[in-house]
């Protein structure tokens, strides 16, 4: 049950103002099945008319208990649960889980591996943003916008089945490496991908950027200030629109991210608009670093050898028994970890993308927690929307780009 909707007359008191006590305002519930929430989300609004007075977000209805299923499985056969979490950065969350192992357990990652890793999550930065613009877009009626961003999204999810067998949910980055060595047309796929990328984002701005209704609806709306931002724990694209120049891939480089030479684009504004400027100048940032990872893909193994860790590879197992046997203790006991505690953090597409584990000496995770971008950046979501309108809500929503599934767990 949600959490609101036990709120007694008292503590609604210091949730709303006086004035929705004595009737003058009015309490009207949004979602949590309205399509701008972009996910099961419910907004409890005091409105004074078609002014919104305070806005408190009601989370929790797709909570799945992910961290604590984690805990009841191998390091190794967790990683699957990791793509449910935020379900447009499924790489990402692969990533965040295998270098939290692999930090746990001093785990090895060739070259290789890391340089196809950092590709595949640019990508997947690249299709969430196309995403949240075509969704964001769609919102204020741009319908054109959409059609053309899921375009390019399909060619990208493409590329991820071609590499993993799955479209969205791939498991692709396993503890020591990858799942298997990306296919021979793969690096072709992509570099045709990013050489047409720059003719289509700059599509999108013909349609968006300078586009009076657009600007109307974006500009001074949703505004907050990059102190503000940093005192509700915001990060990712919704920070960096407002001055911090906050990005863990130039300040606690990961998986080679220092050798790339890539922009952090920035904006002091802080309104809507200055949101979307800094994801629209993120597709060309993603697309530098891919390039200069191709240009410099090392060749080589795509997974530790590490047997203590790494399941040998398929093509060992029906030749070799020792291989036979090594995999099937791997898969069914799995591997012991220290009892130690470590936290890793990556750059989501929507911000700081966190994991705590903690092991007990055992094959299993003692304790599994997310630190995840999309639970912080809504906390906002009352600040943003104070004394605006009912239909700028729905702007600033898609413009913090949340995903239920990231928020919830």
């Amino acid at each position: 049950m949600s959490q609101l909707q036990e709120v007694s007359v008292d503590e609604l008191k210091h949730l709303v103002s006086e004035r929705a006590l004595t009737g003058e305002t009015v309490l009207l519930n949004m979602g949590p099945q309205h399509p701008s929430t972009h996910g099961v989300l419910r907004l409890l609004l005091e409105l004074d008319g078609e002014e919104v007075i305070n806005c408190i977000p009601d989370i929790g209805f797709l909570h799945t208990g992910i961290e604590k299923n984690m805990e009841s499985k191998t390091y190794e056969k967790a990683a699957v649960m990791t793509d449910r979490l935020d379900y447009l950065n499924t790489m990402g969350n692969n990533f965040a889980y295998c270098l939290a192992v692999e930090k746990l357990v001093d785990l090895d990652v060739p070259p290789r591996a890391q340089a196809v890793r950092v590709i595949m999550a640019e990508l997947q930065r690249i299709a969430s943003h196309l995403v949240w613009l075509g969704t964001h877009a769609l919102d204020m009626a741009a319908m054109t916008v959409f059609l053309f961003a899921f375009r390019e999204r399909e060619t990208i999810l493409d590329i991820m089945e071609m590499c993993a067998g799955q479209r969205m949910m791939t498991t692709y980055f396993r503890p020591g490496g990858l799942w298997r060595d990306v296919p021979a047309e793969w690096e072709d796929t992509v570099r045709a991908f990013i050489k047409i990328l720059p003719e289509r984002v700059a599509q999108y701005e013909r349609l968006l950027t300078k586009n009076p209704l657009f600007m109307d609806r974006t500009k001074n709306i949703g505004v907050i200030s990059g102190e503000d931002a940093l005192r509700w724990g915001m990060s990712g694209p919704t920070l960096r629109a407002s001055g911090p120049a906050v990005d863990l891939r130039k300040l606690r480089p990961y998986s080679g991210y220092e050798q790339y030479d890539f922009d952090v684009p920035t904006l002091t504004e802080g309104d809507v608009y200055a949101r979307y400027l800094v994801r629209m100048q993120e597709f060309h940032e993603s697309r530098k670093i891919i390039q200069q990872a191709l240009d410099t893909l090392p060749k080589g193994p795509f997974r530790s050898d590490n047997r203590k860790f790494v399941p040998p590879p398929r093509a060992e197992i029906g030749v070799s028994m020792e291989s036979l046997i090594h995999h099937f203790k791997l898969w069914t006991e799995g591997f012991p970890a220290p009892k130690e505690s470590i936290y890793m953090a990556v750059e989501s597409p929507r911000g700081e993308l966190g994991v705590y584990l903690e092991g007990d000496g055992g094959p299993k995770p003692y304790r599994v927690h997310w630190r995840t971008p999309s639970f912080a950046n809504l906390q906002s979501l009352d600040v943003l929307s104070k004394d605006h309108m009912v239909a700028d809500l729905v702007a600033i929503i898609g413009s913090i780009d949340i995903v239920l599934g990231d928020t919830d767990r």
